[in-house]
This record gives C-alpha cells, structure tokens and sequence, in this order.
C-alpha cells in the first residue's frame, strides 16, 4: 500500500453504500435483484479503484465535495430535535438575528423589546 491512497470517509461511505445493495438484493429477485447486484459490484469496483489511487490530490478533492454534502446532510438531521424543542417551549420564543443568521431564545410576553445579538452585538426589535 507504500504510495497508495487508502481510506477515508468517501471510501467508507462507498464501502456502507456496497453492503446495503447486497441486504437489499437479498429480498428481491429476478431483474430487481440483478440491479442491486451490479449496482453492489459497481460501488465495490469504485471503493478499490479509490483506495488503490496513486493520485492524491483528486483523491481528496473527491473527499472534501463529499464531506461538504454530507455535512449540510448531517446538520439536517441533527436540527430536527431541536426543532421540536423549540416547538415544545412555550416560555420562550426563537429569532434569528438579521446580521449573523445565529438562533436566538427570548422570553415571550414581554412585548416590544430590544434584541441584542451576543454573537455580533447586534440590536433590532421585535414582539415576543
């Protein structure tokens, strides 16, 4: 492996990606399980032509793309939980500040208040 370039998360993705084709061949047959099949081989065939690459700087250019899809991804996900605790607090209420997008927690009934970003020093007005 002395110049080759490895693994890394791109490979590991591929590699996932592989092993869910072949679970799910198994519940299929006839054509749907032969495009499971050739899709499995077909990412297989990719995760080796990767990790064996002598070719670096692709390599990692191909890594960083997917690294920032997959995060915009992850961040997805990891906002939903939040976004219901939001909704489940009633004492508070949630804006974001016009300057530098952050989340801000108010409490509510207060009437019109001044906001101040603590992230960006901030003012702007709002009803809570």
């Amino acid at each position: 492996m002395y110049g080759r370039y490895g693994n890394d998360q791109l490979n590991n993705f591929v590699i996932i990606l592989s092993l869910a084709f072949c679970i799910t061949s198994m519940f299929f047959t006839g054509y749907v399980r032969l495009i499971f099949t050739t899709l499995q081989f077909i990412a297989v065939i990719y995760w080796f032509a990767r990790a064996f690459s002598r070719n670096h700087q692709q390599r990692r250019r191909e890594n960083y793309g997917f690294l920032k899809l997959w995060n915009k991804v992850k961040g997805f996900f990891k906002s939903i939980p939040a976004f219901f605790k939001r909704l489940a607090d009633r004492k508070h209420k949630y804006f974001k500040c016009p300057n530098c997008k952050s989340r801000l927690r108010v409490p509510r009934k207060r009437g019109k208040i001044t906001v101040t970003c603590p992230r960006c020093y901030v003012r702007f007005d709002k009803k809570s």
